[in-house]
């Protein structure tokens, strides 16, 4: 679930001012009819504007525990998560617009009530959320920026990972993936030096069952390439 824009960037400032991360970066990507059929007609009912408070409650219109996931993609993963999670609410940060229309028509065929979607920055969606609220956070495939003079564009480094462990409830988790093994030596160092935190497994966890392999992880997997799970819960209080 490789997202097609990428989850890190940097913003331009003043010279000599530091850049501020950004959790994506806008490419181009082909938006097909029906992808655009479901962002006009769908995206009223399963979107949430940038900037809107987020209230869970009326966000979602009940109380349920809530799960974020940072970079959806094409969203096979989140409806394959949230049908069979009907108890648990998602919101989905994606900014690829054709990634947005493909998991609007999966909500609409399947029918599925508990997902929301936020076209923004998740830097400014997790600066929204209130500390404690979230049940779970959800972070596949993101970027690894492979090239060394790139790697500050990662989105998953330590002030980053703090926030997120600032708005899970204590027992809520934080479950990345990637099959960038670099990459993921890092995100494993950041988390478990964040103290909020702590690894359910003594270093990579094994895939929790909720998280689908999905077609591009499968053919990655085929052709010999390891994927790295990391699940981490918040401390109690």
């Amino acid at each position: 679930m490789t997202i097609p824009e990428g989850t890190a960037d940097t913003d331009g400032g003043s010279a000599g001012a530091p850049r501020a991360i950004r959790s994506f970066v806008l490419r181009q990507g082909r938006l097909s009819p029906a992808q655009q059929r479901a962002c006009e007609a769908l995206l009223p009912r399963y979107g949430v504007p940038a900037g809107t408070p987020l209230e869970w409650r009326a966000i979602f219109a009940r109380s349920a525990p809530v799960v974020l996931e940072i970079g959806f993609g094409m969203g096979e993963t989140t409806a394959t998560i949230a049908a069979a999670q009907p108890h648990v609410d998602f919101l989905g940060v994606e900014m690829h617009l054709p990634g947005v229309g493909a998991l609007l028509r999966r909500l609409d065929e399947a029918k599925l009530a508990n997902v929301r979607i936020v076209r923004a920055d998740a830097v400014d969606v997790v600066a929204m959320i209130q500390s404690d609220s979230l049940a779970g956070i959800h972070v596949y495939f993101p970027d690894p920026w492979p090239k060394k003079r790139h790697h500050k564009r990662r989105l998953l480094q330590a002030p980053f990972v703090h926030d997120l462990a600032m708005r899970l409830a204590p027992g809520g988790y934080l479950h990345v993936a990637t099959d960038w093994a670099p990459y993921a030596d890092e995100i494993l160092a950041v988390m478990a030096a964040e103290p909020l935190l702590a690894n359910t497994s003594d270093g990579f966890a094994p895939r929790p069952t909720w998280r689908p392999l999905t077609k591009f992880e499968q053919r990655g997997i085929a052709r010999g390439h390891a994927v790295f799970d990391m699940l981490f819960t918040k401390r109690p209080a």
